[in-house]
C-alpha cells in the first residue's frame, strides 16, 4: 500500500502545491534558452574552426 500512498501524495503535490509558470513566463524562458543555445553553438563552431586551422597548419608542415 505504500506505493498507492506515494502516488496519491505525488498527485496531490503536483496538482495543489506546484506553481506553474504562465504562458508569458514560459515563452520568455524558451527564448532565453534558444538564444543561449545559439551562442553556445557559435562558440563551439568557432573553436572547431580554430582547431581545424591549427591542425591543418601542423599537418601541412609534415
Amino acid at each position: 500500500m505504500a506505493f498507492v500512498e506515494n502516488v496519491k501524495e505525488s498527485y496531490n503535490e503536483l496538482v495543489h502545491k506546484t506553481s506553474w509558470p504562465t504562458r508569458k513566463e514560459l515563452s520568455q524562458s524558451a527564448v532565453i534558452v534558444l538564444i543561449a543555445s545559439i551562442i553556445l553553438a557559435l562558440i563551439v563552431f568557432a573553436m572547431d574552426k580554430c582547431f581545424d586551422s591549427i591542425m591543418s597548419f601542423i599537418y601541412g608542415l609534415l
